[in-house]
């Protein structure tokens, strides 16, 4: 058990924000939960709430639990590692695969595979996510950062937090979109009422999510070529926001249109770039992830039947 003393110097609005600036191990969820849990006394008396106000000479002592052992069991399944040092590896998810256990799936997990590829992940993740600083969606292809060590972890989870971090999608929309380019805010949220589902609801009702986007090419009346930069990782946020726009990501079946033009076997979007800062050197990365095979089909296919130059987007072909 690790027991830590700190003497607040000024007064705080929130318990999380303070312990998050007096230790640079873990990541203001992680702080959240530990308090939640019991983990840390304010004045020698347990507080639970991490947004309670600390004032000027408050003793905060924040007890840390021994490391737990994961509870996901390593699977030889096969991933392409785009990039692996000490700190961090970069993994171009498959289609299909699920990030880590939870809602009724036990194995099969990016999880179980990177637990059997790799020599170490972070625990600042938990037990069910070790090394998972984000995610992108089950039937989403494309490059995700998985750390190996906390401080990593706490490095990237920051870069994320603070827009540092740049992740780059590319997405065919359904129909033509009217502007070349735009930034979509909203509130997103859990579906009113098909719980499943995310949807843009009221200001102040959801978390704020935003998305830039800008139009790589067009194809007639039917569909446009989106470059989409994330600057919050919200559940389903560019599925959501393509939505919002009217021109939801062809062939997604949650989000698209009941009639589906194309036979892409799920919604044609993929992370196709990340741009971060290692943990360690302070060097500036990027790493980027050719288009699925069958998005990229679909795309020269497309480039053909409209006459589309294929050689600007020769970057993303792969």
């Amino acid at each position: 058990m690790d027991k830590r003393l700190f003497v607040a110097e000024h007064a705080y609005k929130r318990l999380d924000i303070f312990l998050s600036e007096q230790t640079d191990e873990f990541t203001r969820s992680r702080l959240k939960k530990l308090v939640e849990e019991g983990g840390v006394l304010v004045g020698g008396a347990v507080q639970t709430k991490a947004g309670a106000d600390i004032k000027t000479g408050d003793v905060v002592e924040l007890t840390v639990p021994e490391p737990v052992e994961y509870s996901v069991k390593p699977e030889n399944i096969p991933i392409e590692i785009v990039y692996e040092d000490e700190d961090f590896a970069v993994v171009n998810k498959p289609k299909g695969m699920t990030v880590h256990i939870g809602n009724g799936v036990a194995s099969g997990t990016l999880v179980n595979a990177l637990l059997y590829a790799l020599d170490s992940l972070s625990g600042v993740g938990g037990v069910l996510r070790p090394g998972i600083v984000h995610r992108i969606d089950k039937d989403t292809t494309g490059l995700l950062v998985v750390a190996k060590n906390d401080k990593a972890h706490v490095s990237l989870a920051k870069q994320i937090a603070e827009k540092t971090c740049k992740r780059t999608y590319y997405a065919l929309l359904d129909g033509k979109l009217k502007e070349d380019s735009g930034r979509v805010q909203t509130d997103i949220g859990r579906h009113p009422t098909e719980r499943l589902k995310m949807s843009v609801l009221p200001t102040g009702k959801g978390k704020t999510a935003i998305t830039d986007y800008e139009v790589a090419a067009r194809f007639g009346e039917e569909f446009t070529l989106c470059k989409f930069t994330l600057q919050t990782g919200r559940t389903h946020q560019i599925r959501v926001h393509a939505k919002h726009l009217g021109h939801p990501v062809a062939g997604d079946p949650v989000y698209g249109f009941k009639k589906q033009k194309l036979n892409a076997d799920g919604q044609l979007l993929y992370a196709w770039q990340l741009e971060l800062t290692h943990p360690s050197s302070g060097e500036r990365m990027t790493f980027n992830a050719p288009l699925p095979p069958v998005f990229g089909e679909i795309l020269q296919k497309l480039c053909k039947r409209y006459g589309v130059e294929t050689k600007p987007f020769e970057r993303i072909f792969g």
